[in-house]
């Protein structure tokens, strides 16, 4: 099992109804971008849109685009911000 640190973008942006919300992207994986009513939400999204983004791969066959991952540890880990 590795466990992999993917940079992720996430700028104030709003809904199209005119709401205030945040959006999120990881540039390095095509496809994963995502939307949240704040911050947290959209970090936790995008979060899991990485992961489906993975385990779609990972069921394939296709290797993580090498540079993609900030990091890459061969066991599980964790990652604390403060």
């Amino acid at each position: 099992m590795k466990s992999y640190v993917f940079k992720v973008v996430v700028e104030d942006d709003q809904f199209e109804d005119g709401r205030p919300g945040f959006s999120a992207c990881c540039p390095s994986l095509e496809g994963a971008y995502t939307w949240g009513e704040t911050r947290e939400q959209a970090l936790e999204r995008i979060q899991e849109a990485v992961k489906l983004i993975l385990d779609e791969m990972q069921e394939e066959g296709k290797p993580i685009p090498p540079g993609a991952a900030i990091l890459e540890v061969e066991s599980p880990a964790v990652l604390v911000t403060v």
